[in-house]
């Protein structure tokens, strides 16, 4: 169990971090006071992109190895991307687990690192949102009509934002 208690002190410290100093572009809290292994996250759809304006809401899990593994994070809002796969957990290289990718799609150094943090791993993901990935996509209708009916794929997200909005 030491592992946990030293998993536990690291997310209350970043906890603690983020309620200090707030960081634009999402909100973190725990979904229930007493399990610091799952938070609550809100990413505000970034500026610019089909998402602008939208409010996302996702669950992070940390395993009880945190940071020797990446946690999971799940929309729980809709979601329609690329990189969002159709339950709503996302897939981008710094959640997938530490070292060398089975399917060499990935370099060692774009997975995993214990460096990450609750900031990072969100920035990441409005950084996925601003940039969709269709090489690899977790979701392959998305991607598809990404990459060739534009126009769809943006006028099916800004009604998914309109929907964040509308509670």
């Amino acid at each position: 169990m030491a592992g946990n208690s030293q998993a536990a002190l690291l997310l209350a410290k970043q906890l603690h971090d983020l309620m200090k100093n707030p960081v634009d572009g999402f909100f973190a809290g725990l979904v229930n006071d007493d399990n610091i292994f799952e938070w609550s996250i809100t990413i505000l759809g970034p500026a610019g992109t089909p998402y602008d304006g939208g409010f996302f809401n996702a669950v992070m899990t940390f395993p009880e190895d945190y940071p020797v593994r990446p946690p999971t994070v799940k929309f729980v809002s809709d979601m329609w991307h690329p990189n969002v796969y159709p339950d709503g957990k996302v897939c981008i290289s710094i959640l997938h687990d530490p070292g060398e990718d089975p399917l060499g799609y990935e370099l060692s150094s774009e997975r995993w690192l214990p460096i990450h943090t609750v900031e990072s791993i969100s920035l990441s993901i409005i950084s996925m949102l601003s940039s969709p990935n269709d090489e690899s996509p977790a979701n392959v209708d998305a991607a598809v009509e990404w990459r060739d009916k534009k126009d769809e794929f943006i006028k099916k997200v800004k009604r998914i934002v309109r929907r964040s909005i509308e509670g």
